[in-house]
């Protein structure tokens, strides 16, 4: 598999990314959330007062556990329902589609009942098209090698 470059918005530059463990759950839990869109890790970058592009390589070690949603499918609102509720998982790294906050409220919606799945799945329909990739452990981390960054 080929190094791949990946971007991370942020206030600050970060060439040792970590794994910070909040009270905020996100789409796939716990991890360290990049993109292959750069124009979305502006839109990241841009909630900012000092935004900031960070531009990894990336190059998948195979052995690692990794998780991809190449679409936006049950399973994937499954997963993601289950992480925003707090409920951990074994992956070293998952990919997919973003629930933007727009799509949360969907989700939230159809968790409490107030949504059908197909209601869910025929209001979830993004305005661009979204990626993300959480880097959920150590081990996952390794996987990326700073290249640069850049303030926007």
């Amino acid at each position: 598999m080929a190094k791949t470059l990946i971007y991370h918005g942020s206030y600050t530059e970060i060439q040792n990314p970590k794994i910070i463990v909040g009270r905020h759950t996100k789409d796939f839990g716990f991890g360290f959330y990049c993109t292959v869109i750069r124009e979305q890790a502006e839109r990241w970058a841009k909630r900012f007062n000092t935004p900031v592009i960070n531009v990894y390589s990336v190059l998948f070690d195979t052995s690692l556990d990794i998780l991809e949603f190449e679409t936006m499918t049950d399973e994937w609102l499954d997963f993601i329902a289950n992480c925003r509720s707090g409920t951990p998982h074994k992956y070293d790294i998952v990919i997919g589609a973003m629930a933007d906050d727009q799509i949360y409220n969907y989700i939230a919606d159809y968790l409490d009942g107030v949504l059908s799945r197909d209601q869910f799945w025929s209001l979830a329909k993004f305005k661009y098209p979204t990626h993300q990739i959480a880097f959920c452990s150590q081990c996952a981390l390794q996987c990326l090698h700073f290249e640069n960054s850049m303030e926007i």
